[in-house]
């Protein structure tokens, strides 16, 4: 019978290096709870205000819990690893950060809204009181060490996994990570409550919880970049009511972008009569930002995706 072990929080590192010494050694088929800190470290909390925010330290921001080593993991190797469980905490926050996200030039003050969630049911949350968002917890940032020595930012995804923030890492979903070092180094963090695919304003609903991992090995399986098995449908709990859609087009992909963010902040911020940046916010938690056409040059076309239900 496989052992089941628990990382506390205590045990966690900022940034990647392959020089971090292990929290835990285990041998594949084994199962782990890690305890996560959010990913301001900390440095929020439920009672958290604007001047809070104002007063973050850089510096110790996006803490991951690990490293873990597995055995017999070598370069070459995939370790796979299966979301098993995710208990939440009930409460989360989700910020506008000066110059941080993708319209930080239209944003440039800061924001904070913080959340309270129901563990049990894990009823949709309630946003500034005219949206409720659908909850799906995921770990923003997981993955295994670089090969490159010394100390590496948190912030960008890697070959090797980090920082992706794909919100479909779920309960249920597999991932397999090309391992680059001897016993891979494995760390997660940065869980959420909920996110938009994007997560365009920089911030979902950071929220820390425990995340259970089985860990498995597949030798020699010569991959160069995460990959994912979902075990279902990855939208049905935002399809119901349908969607608000606004696009951007023209030459350049990540003007694209932007501009279908801000036609939906316009249009949210119009109808519901709030500030724009609560709708951005919103649109950061909630919102998917889709790719549309990237074929027929000189444009491109990038849909943004607002789930109705959000209002319902």
């Amino acid at each position: 019978m496989a052992h089941k072990h628990t990382i506390h929080a205590h045990a966690h590192h900022f940034g990647w290096n392959n020089a971090f010494e292990p929290a835990l050694r285990v041998a594949p088929g084994e199962t782990i709870t890690f305890e996560t800190i959010d990913s301001s470290g900390g440095q929020l909390s439920p009672s958290a205000t604007l001047e809070t925010l104002k007063a973050l330290d850089f510096g110790n921001i996006n803490p991951v819990t690990g490293p873990v080593y597995v055995e017999g993991a070598e370069p070459g190797d995939a370790l796979k690893v299966t979301v098993e469980h995710f208990a939440p905490s009930g409460w989360g926050w989700t910020a506008n950060i000066p110059g941080f996200g993708l319209l930080a030039d239209q944003f440039p003050d800061a924001a904070l809204h913080l959340w309270s969630y129901d563990t049990v049911s894990m009823a949709p949350a309630l946003f500034s009181n005219f949206a409720k968002v659908p909850l799906k917890p995921f770990a923003g940032t997981i993955g295994v060490a670089p090969a490159e020595p010394g100390l590496h930012s948190i912030v960008p995804p890697r070959p090797c996994g980090g920082n992706m923030d794909i919100r479909d890492i779920c309960a249920g979903a597999e991932l397999y990570f090309p391992v680059q070092v001897q016993g891979a180094l494995f760390s997660v963090g940065d869980t959420h409550a909920a996110q938009g695919d994007g997560e365009v304003g920089g911030t979902a609903i950071e929220s820390p919880m425990a995340v259970t991992l089985k860990f498995e090995l597949i030798k020699a399986a010569g991959q160069k970049f995460p990959r994912l098995m979902l075990p279902g449908p990855v939208t049905r709990h935002n399809d119901s009511a349908g969607y608000e859609v606004t696009t951007g087009i023209g030459p350049d992909l990540l003007q694209c972008a932007r501009d279908a963010v801000s036609g939906m902040v316009e249009l949210i911020a119009k109808r519901q009569g709030v500030a724009p940046v609560e709708a951005y916010m919103l649109c950061s938690v909630a919102g998917d930002l889709r790719i549309s056409e990237i074929v027929d040059m000189p444009n491109f076309c990038v849909g943004f995706y607002l789930p109705r239900i959000v209002f319902a």
